[in-house]
């Protein structure tokens, strides 16, 4: 059977139904507040860097990064293969030209050099006979030459006086033939044994040049051989600084294996890179500012890699004062390369506001409200940013990082911490 409802259950069910009823529009309205309250939580004032757009002139230029970098700096690589055998200076020892840094092992390549002496002067000397074969040769044919010259006269006589007798009739016409066909062929023996004079001495020429090139070349090897001994003892090509030096006494080391490296620790220069979407901007004698830290310098390009290279082109630059105290080897700068300059136009100071040029949201300040306003950005350098409009000479702009309210059209400026 069905039990009545009592009044107690009625009346404790109808002040839940109260309830919940009162809880929902409580809730809406709660909502409603924490919404309204977030919309106007606005920015503290203390977090926020302003500037005043004012009219001038901007030297235009185009951001990239750099270190700075000895002036000079040279790797010296082993010559040969062979082992330290001793070491005379440790790295940061100043070094003055040809100042001794390490001793390689010599003595194969000294045995060497001692057997290439003995061979050149073997072959000096058979230069030397050759010369005096040929020379031997040569006079022997020129003798040959003058007996020949001699007879072939003494042949033209005979035949004159055979011509002679025989016009008086004291001779015969056979007699005369016979002396002519003599006559003659000694004139062919002679211009023959001339001709081959001529050959021999072209010969023994292009003999004796042969043997001296052939000399030539191997005094050079020689003369190769002889450097590389020298460069073995590993001096200072310059006055520098000895930055590293392989120090391992005993070690062997392969020909073109780094053995030390000097630099010019008080110039400096200054290797940078840039987006190459301003290579055309990156010619050799372009102004560049450089910053090092709170410190600028300033320069201009000295050389340019031709090649671009993961999006980034490379290029040197001379520095004005590139003997500085302030400079260091390895540090990190920024760099601006210089390419016009605009006058007569609004601007502001650089802040993290700034990217790119083109369009971009920026907040004006409207008494202690910000308002966000479409303007269009110029070029920059290290100081200022032009604007090409939306906004008046005059109006301050937050010239700081937009992060956490860069979406909201209107802002409220908290004079106080809200915490």
């Amino acid at each position: 059977m069905d039990r009545p409802i009592s009044e107690q259950q009625k009346r404790r069910k109808r002040t839940i139904r109260i309830l919940q009823y009162m809880l929902i529009p409580l809730g809406v309205i709660v909502c409603i507040f924490a919404v309204a309250s977030w919309l106007n939580r606005g920015v503290d004032a203390s977090f926020l860097k302003f500037a005043v757009v004012d009219r001038g002139e901007i030297n235009i230029s185009s951001a990239g990064s750099g270190a700075i970098a000895p002036l000079y700096e040279e790797t010296i690589i082993s010559p040969i293969d062979s082992r330290i055998v001793e070491v005379y200076r440790k790295s940061g020892d100043s070094v003055g030209v040809n100042t001794p840094i390490l001793k390689l092992d010599l003595q194969t390549v000294e045995n060497d050099y001692n057997k290439m002496k003995d061979e050149e002067q073997m072959k000096v000397l058979q230069l030397h006979q050759l010369k005096v074969k040929c020379e031997s040769s040569l006079s022997e044919l020129q003798l040959n030459i003058q007996i020949s010259e001699m007879e072939l006269s003494r042949q033209e006589v005979e035949w004159r006086n055979e011509r002679h007798l025989d016009s008086i009739g004291a001779g015969t016409t056979d007699r005369v033939r016979q002396v002519e066909l003599e006559y003659n062929v000694r004139k062919l023996r002679l211009a023959e044994q001339k001709k081959h004079y001529e050959n021999q001495i072209n010969l023994t020429d292009a003999d004796i040049k042969v043997k001296e090139l052939e000399l030539e070349i191997y005094r050079r090897s020689m003369q190769e051989l002889k450097r590389i001994i020298d460069e073995a003892s590993v001096c200072a090509p310059r006055s520098a600084v000895l930055t590293y030096v392989n120090n391992v006494i005993g070690k062997k080391v392969n020909k073109g294996e780094q053995l030390a490296t000097v630099a010019d620790l008080k110039h400096f220069k200054v290797l940078c890179t840039i987006s190459d979407i301003y290579s055309d901007r990156v010619n050799v004698g372009a102004p560049v500012e450089v910053r090092v830290g709170r410190d600028l310098f300033t320069g201009v390009i000295s050389d340019v890699t031709p090649l671009s290279r993961n999006g980034v082109v490379s290029f040197s630059v001379s520095l004005d004062n590139d003997n500085d105290k302030r400079l260091r080897s390895g540090l990190k700068c920024d760099i601006q390369v210089l390419s016009a300059v605009r006058t007569d136009i609004l601007r502001v100071q650089r802040g993290a506001f700034y990217n790119k040029p083109g369009r971009a949201y920026v907040y004006v300040r409207k008494g202690d409200r910000l308002e966000r306003r479409q303007v269009i950005l110029g070029e920059s350098n290290y100081d200022y940013v032009e604007i090409v409009e939306g906004v008046n000479v005059g109006e301050e702009i937050v010239i700081s990082s937009y992060e956490g309210f860069s979406e909201k059209d209107n802002i409220k400026i908290n004079t106080k911490s809200n915490n």
